[in-house]
Order: structure tokens, then C-alpha cells, then sequence
């Protein structure tokens, strides 16, 4: 049993089981009922996305200052209480489910879902490498 840390609308892995969206908006011109179908997400879970004013600040992030400055303050509002017992629950599910959560970002190194995945590994998740 895993967690896996995917960008939306690859192809999911054999086995990944629930996908779980951790973005602001659903992706643009896909119809509700093809989130699914499409490999996008089948939950939508925007409690773990970064707020607007982050997004904007990680989406400017040219150097890794910027980038540091951007991963301090999502680490800062993923401590909140409601998103911290999310992922509290998330590395619990991991033990015992197979899932993924992500975002659409092609590059995880530049996006919030390798936080997410360090913010898991912090809580003692069992999160899956591919």
C-alpha cells in the first residue's frame, strides 16, 4: 500500500488506484464528468493546493531563492489545522490504500506536489518512487 506523486492527466500506473487532484481549479475545457475518464483526478481536493498569492509567488520562482521563498510559505499554510489533518489522514491511508494525489505541473521539482510528497514522508506515509 502507497501514495504516489503524479501529474494529472498522465496516464495513471497499474495499480495507483484513486487519484486525488491537489490543485486550485479543475483543468480548463475538461467536463466534469471526464475528470475521471481522462486520467485527471477522481477527487478534487483543493484544501492542499497552494493559495492564489502562492501559486503566483511559485509560478514567478526564477531562482532558488524565489523557489525557497514560495516552498516556506506553502509549507506554512499546509501547517494550518484543516490541511494538516488532511495530510495526516493521507499518510494514514497510505499504509493501508493504494493512491496518488497531484497537480498539472510538468516539472515536479518546480511544483507544490514535491513538497506535498516531502510533507508526507514527514508524517511517516508509505509513498511510492516509480
Amino acid at each position: 500500500m502507497s501514495v504516489r506523486i503524479v501529474r494529472l492527466g498522465r496516464p495513471r500506473a497499474r495499480g495507483e488506484g484513486l487519484r486525488i487532484g491537489t490543485v486550485r481549479h479543475p483543468p480548463r475545457g475538461v467536463r466534469r464528468t471526464d475528470l475521471a475518464s481522462g486520467d485527471w483526478y477522481d477527487v478534487w481536493l483543493p484544501l492542499l493546493a497552494p493559495s492564489a498569492e502562492t501559486v503566483r509567488l511559485g509560478r514567478s520562482a526564477a531562482t532558488d531563492r524565489a523557489w525557497a521563498a514560495f516552498a516556506r510559505r506553502y509549507r506554512s499554510e499546509m501547517g494550518a489545522h484543516d490541511p494538516s489533518r488532511v495530510l495526516d489522514l493521507l499518510a494514514a491511508l497510505s499504509r493501508h490504500a493504494d493512491f496518488a494525489v497531484g497537480c498539472y505541473c510538468e516539472d515536479e521539482a518546480r511544483c507544490h506536489r514535491s513538497l506535498l510528497r516531502e510533507l508526507l514522508v514527514q508524517r511517516g506515509a508509505a509513498v511510492r518512487r516509480d
